[in-house]
């Protein structure tokens, strides 16, 4: 056929084999398609002149060319590789038999044929060279191969003679180890059996003292109801073995929780198998340790601890149960001892609690349960003759208005039941939780509390409440919404809703570390109190809505018909009794307090609207009072006397109620005060503006001895005098506040007594007529100021001038100044009584010096004024400095000193008295 050179074809790459056995022989028999590959590697690895016509030689070089499928498509006329999904043969070039006869295909594949070999002969020839080269190279990498041969075969035999020295010895050793370790798995189970077997045998003889403690016991028990009558010495002989039947159940309780945990246990270290007769099993090797059960030595026993396990757990359940009952702390340690040595306490702590909490709901559950309480009134009912052919009507779950008294009693008799075992519940909760506390395991001196706080998230106590105020919520809650009797019953009657919870306090207050009280309040008692805020939300409306109903009828006439002494009586008498409703308890008090203050905001807002604010409410022209005034009075005595009820309850009631009423009952005094004070500040001032008229007397005529004999008062006294009666009978009589307008009286008393004197003390000239006019004018001031102080009670026994006090002495004082002579006028025994700055401005009346205001160019008024705003020490240091300027300008202008040097020096006599009474 043909030689094939190693070339590279785009068709078909050769193996290293074909290349090999090319270069070894330069020609190789292939079969009639051979050539065709062949040419097609030459014309890929090496440029020839005939690379053109690899493109008629593509068929040949597919991967999955098969001669036979390209002979039978040349015969059936179709293309050679199939074109799947096309029903016409593709047009192709070359050798593609697509239309061609069988003869023509031949034809081209002989002369295909010779054309290759032609090519190869050429391929040969012209790489010959290159041939050569490569066969030489081949027989030099089989030397080459041959030496790496040697080597490996003698690394096969090193690692012979290492498999012998190291494999060998260690499958050796590890049966040895296996044999060991199946030797110490039957040591642990002889071991652990013997102690099985041990503790077993020790059990039996523990419930065989259990069983003879217990004899014990039932026959002295029989004994002692058979031999009632039996002395005491004889009842004292009685064995009485409690503490050892207990200490017995706790021996025998550690002794099956280690029999359990020798059952139960399991090794670290793998261990071998183990037959039914006891024999280790050398075929059947597990991982895990062998149970003891499968032990017959063991499992003989199986049955004895199950049924000592079950009577232990018995006793011992009855003991808690016996404990917690009676509350016996010594048998309730003794039954945890012993759930500790089976090491069950986590698991019974978590029970008890458990079953306590879900005690406790079930029975807060049957107290709201308002179909039971039909059940139980409808029991309760008589029964009659014809019951039977009566009507039975359906079980109600609301009463009617007839039945309503007997579901009230029903209900509350329920709740009372309910605060009964909730309090005996609690009890035992910390009855348990303080014995857990307090006990400690002899051996490991652990704490039970700890130990149980493994399982637990919480206190048993803190559980507990946490169980009781969700339960006691969500049932009250759930009740109320399904019952408006309930919900109608609970809130009006919550006050003794409260009243039965305040007993479950008390009762659990023995035994448990809870308080509530006024000062102090728990947060356990906070909690259960907070589930029946629905119940406390609905009274605290109630009781708003009484409070602002009371309001609501006080400010219902508005300005035509204000509210006045009966309207804040009631009101405050509102406030009172729904405070004294929940007085009781510290926390209801303070929400009452809180709606109390929001209700009087609601009076202060109202009431403020109704203030009269403008000029007549202030106006004294008289001849009666302006109906502004009288508003304003009406309000007033409201508010004063809601005030001052509602003042007193600072003795009755803790700091926190009187903290939270404090800013709307100080606001009601302010808002009085704000109505009063404008008022009597316009009173004060106009009769100050009535005595300043006094200077526009001529009080330094001569002695007029026929006008003085009459007597008569001045025009400014009279108008005085008329002003004080109008105020009186027309003004302050309005307010209906006796306490508060007695203090008024006696301000304006002491007021115009102290104007007067003032304004008296610098009218200048003073000649002796004048002296005689002011006398006559004081005369009747005070009988002018007796009947404004006197009211009814007192017309008989005259004005208590005691109450005006120094005012008044000045009043009278004033008269022997003006008649003293100039000698006396220092002398602080002729003048006591009067102020000394009273002296000092008479002495400059009579002397030629100017008066302090007319220095400073002040009216009377002003004058008096500064003198009533500022300290008596100011007022010495002004008339001092008006002395002391006197003299400079008489001085400076030339003037006679003398003329007025007398009373300079009695100025400062009185001045020197003055200060130095001030300063001791």
């Amino acid at each position: 056929m043909g030689a094939c050179t190693r070339t590279r074809s785009p068709f078909r790459t050769l193996s290293d084999g074909e290349r090999r056995h090319f270069t070894s022989s330069f020609v190789v028999h292939a079969p009639p398609h051979a050539p065709l590959k062949c040419l097609v590697g030459l014309l890929n690895n090496a440029p020839s002149p005939l690379s053109y016509l690899s493109s008629d030689y593509a068929v040949f070089a597919l991967p999955d060319f098969d001669p036979n499928d390209y002979a039978n498509a040349i015969l059936a006329g179709e293309p050679y590789p199939p074109q799947p999904g096309k029903n016409k043969a593709a047009k192709s070039s070359g050798l593609t038999p697509a239309s061609e006869d069988v003869s023509v295909a031949i034809s081209k594949l002989t002369y295909s044929l010779d054309d290759v070999e032609k090519q190869l002969k050429n391929m040969v020839t012209t790489h010959h060279e290159n041939l050569l080269v490569q066969a030489a190279g081949v027989s030099d990498l089989e030397g080459s191969l041959g030496s790496v041969r040697t080597g490996l075969n003698e690394l096969d035999s090193s690692l012979e003679k290492l498999r012998v020295k190291i494999r060998v010895p260690y499958q050796s050793l590890q049966q040895h180890v296996n044999k060991l370790d199946r030797i110490q798995q039957a040591s642990d189970i002889l071991r652990r059996t013997s102690r099985f077997v041990i503790l077993a045998r020790r059990l039996e003889l523990q419930l065989a003292e259990m069983n003879k403690s217990e004899a014990t016991e039932t026959s002295a028990i029989h004994k002692q109801k058979g031999h009632t009558t039996t002395s005491a010495g004889a009842r004292a002989d009685t064995p009485l073995d409690e503490d050892d039947k207990e200490r017995a159940i706790a021996k025998a309780a550690l002794t099956i929780a280690e029999l359990t945990a020798l059952l139960d246990a399991s090794s670290e270290s793998p261990q071998g198998g183990m037959i039914g007769d006891g024999s280790i099993d050398t075929v059947q090797y597990s991982g895990d340790r062998v149970p003891l059960s499968s032990v017959r030595a063991v499992a003989a026993h199986l049955l004895f601890v199950d049924a000592a396990r079950a009577r232990v757990t018995s006793d011992m359940e009855a003991m808690v149960f016996t404990g917690l009952a009676t509350l016996n702390q010594s048998l309730l340690a003794s039954s945890l001892q012993t759930a500790h040595n089976l090491r069950v306490l986590p698991d019974l702590v978590q029970n008890l609690v458990t079953d306590l909490s879900q005690a406790v709901e079930g029975r807060i559950r049957s107290a709201f349960d308002l179909t039971r309480i039909s059940k139980d009134i409808m029991a309760k009912e008589p029964t009659s003759i014809g019951q039977g052919l009566m009507y039975k009507s359906r079980v109600r779950t609301e009463p009617t208005s007839v039945t309503a008294p007997q579901w009230t009693a029903a209900l509350w008799g329920s709740l009372e039941s309910l605060i009964e075992e909730m309090a005996d519940c609690c009890i035992k909760v910390y009855t348990l939780e303080k014995v857990l506390r307090i006990k400690r395991d002899p051996v490991t001196d652990v704490v039970f509390l700890d130990e149980a706080m493994k399982v637990l998230e919480n206190r048993p106590s803190t559980t507990f409440w946490s169980s009781l105020g969700r339960s006691l919520e969500k049932h009250a809650r759930d009740a109320a919404k399904g019952s408006t009797f309930l919900q109608q019953t609970l809130s009006t009657g919550y006050p003794r809703l409260l009243r039965l919870f305040h007993s479950f306090f008390t009762k659990i207050a023995v035994h448990t570390d809870t308080i509530y009280s006024q000062t102090q309040q728990s947060t356990e008692t906070v909690l259960v109190l907070r589930a029946l805020s629905n119940f406390e939300s609905l009274y605290l409306s109630r009781s708003s809505n009484r409070l602002n109903e009371a309001i609501g009828q006080a400010f219902s006439g508005s300005a035509r018909a204000p509210p006045g002494m009966p309207e804040g009586i009631n009101i405050a008498r509102a406030v009172a009794n729904e405070l004294d409703s929940a007085k009781f308890d510290p926390l209801l008090v303070q929400s009452v307090a809180r709606y109390a203050m929001t209700g009087l905001e609601l009076m202060h807002t109202r009431l403020d609207a109704l203030i009269a604010r403008e000029r007549a409410a202030t106006s004294l022209v008289g001849p009666v009072a302006t109906a502004q005034q009288i508003l304003n009075a009406q309000l007033a005595t409201c508010v004063y006397h809601c005030w001052a009820r509602l003042d007193k309850l600072r003795e009755e009631y803790p700091e926190k109620v009187l903290t939270i009423l404090e800013p709307a009952i100080s606001r009601l005094h302010e808002t009085f005060e704000k109505i009063v004070n404008p008022l009597l500040a316009a009173i004060r001032r106009e009769l100050a503006a009535i005595t300043a008229k006094l200077h526009r007397m001529d009080f330094g005529a001569a002695v007029d001895f026929a006008a003085s004999m009459g007597g008569a008062a001045s025009p400014y006294m009279k108008d005085l005098i008329e002003k004080l009666a109008f105020v009186k009978n027309e003004v302050l009589a309005q307010y209906a506040v006796p306490d508060v307008s007695r203090g008024w009286v006696l301000a304006l008393v002491r007021f115009a007594i102290k104007t007067f004197v003032l304004h008296a003390s610098i009218a200048k000239p003073l000649g002796e007529s004048g002296k005689l006019q002011l006398t006559t004018d004081m005369t009747e001031l005070e009988f002018a100021l007796s009947a404004f102080m006197s009211d009814k009670a007192q017309s008989k026994r005259g004005a208590d001038w005691e109450s005006v006090g120094p005012d008044y002495r000045a009043l009278r004082a004033m008269r022997q100044l003006l008649f003293l002579d100039n000698a006396s006028l220092a002398s602080p025994k002729l003048t006591s009584g009067l102020p000394p700055l009273i002296v000092l401005h008479h002495i400059l009346v009579r002397s030629p010096i100017t008066l302090p205001h007319a220095l400073h160019g002040w009216a009377e008024a002003e004058y008096v004024r500064w003198v009533e705003e500022h300290s008596e020490e100011e007022a010495w240091t002004l008339v001092e400095g008006d002395v002391v300027h006197w003299e400079k300008i008489t001085e400076a202008e030339g003037g006679d000193l003398g003329a007025a040097a007398e009373y300079v020096q009695l100025a400062r006599t009185v001045l020197a008295n003055a200060q130095g009474q001030s300063g001791s």
